[in-house]
């Protein structure tokens, strides 16, 4: 049963954060009424909006955009599956203890190494230009799919990263409990290690996947008419940059979620170590 005390301790917090929401509401109306003046107001807003903002040139340019983005989610699925089997396992074969997996360390941690220095402009460039030129027996020509090689290449390098400092995380404590029970180290690795790890990482991994939906763009340089593509190509034919400007909002809001997603799962992980 609440006392008086908690009863006025609690109508008192709730004034206060009633008032925080009107104070917070004003000052954003307010905020957005000057930035509202101050922008049309400029000496070259006309001519920005006739460039950037072109009603007509967004309208006519939206389905070809539309249909190039859902080209785009449909690389990052299948990538970002792909990643996360292959991350594990690198993380895996990285954290393989006693001198007779030397190698194998060496090789993995020499692929991370590659792949997380070089830039992705270039690893697309090699995959999706020199491979063709090979002219070997079994190399895909199409450049979706080369595109997608050269995301999942590097972005494996990221996140069997942050796979691998999880591994880590976990107490030492543990293993020697879980091999105490007579678990092997495949099992312990699978039932005790892994479920932190990925449980303490899963912030991290939610920034890297709303990295990849923009890199996922750069699949364009290739050839490929994603929703890039499709904006340079309605800016070639209206000479204006308003195609761009419709792609852009376009991947925002595709980023948005996952990013108040990854947000979510920060501030629960940071409750629950502050509960412990």
């Amino acid at each position: 049963m609440t006392s008086d005390v908690g009863r006025e301790r609690l109508a008192y917090k709730r004034s206060r954060a009633r008032r925080s929401t009107v104070v917070a509401l004003l000052s954003t109306v307010a905020f957005a009424v000057v930035a509202w003046f101050a922008v049309t107001g400029s000496p070259g807003w006309p001519r920005v909006r006739q460039s950037f903002f072109n009603a007509d040139v967004a309208w006519r340019a939206l389905p070809g955009v539309l249909e190039g983005l859902w080209l785009n989610v449909r690389v990052l699925v299948v990538c970002g599956a792909i990643i996360l089997v292959l991350a594990l396992v690198v993380a895996a074969l990285r954290t393989l203890p006693g001198p007779m997996w030397f190698p194998v360390r060496a090789l993995a941690t020499a692929y991370v190494d590659l792949f997380r220095g070089l830039p992705l402009i270039i690893t697309l460039y090699l995959v999706g230009f020199g491979l063709p030129a090979l002219r070997l027996t079994g190399i895909p020509n199409d450049y979706v799919v080369l595109g997608g090689i050269a995301l999942i290449l590097t972005y494996t390098a990221y996140v069997a990263e942050v796979f691998r400092a999880g591994i880590e995380s976990v107490h030492p404590s543990q293993l020697a409990a879980a091999r105490s029970l007579g678990l092997g180290r495949r099992k312990t690795l699978r039932l005790v290690v892994l479920p932190q790890a990925v449980r303490r990482v899963t912030p991290a991994l939610l920034n890297d996947f709303v990295a990849m939906q923009k890199d996922c763009g750069l699949i364009s340089v290739l050839g490929a008419v994603d929703a890039v593509r499709a904006a340079q190509i309605e800016q070639a034919r209206s000479y204006n940059f308003t195609p761009y400007v419709v792609a852009g909002l376009l991947f925002v809001l595709l980023a948005v979620p996952s990013a108040r997603l990854a947000d979510a799962v920060t501030r629960r992980a940071a409750t629950r170590q502050g509960a412990r």
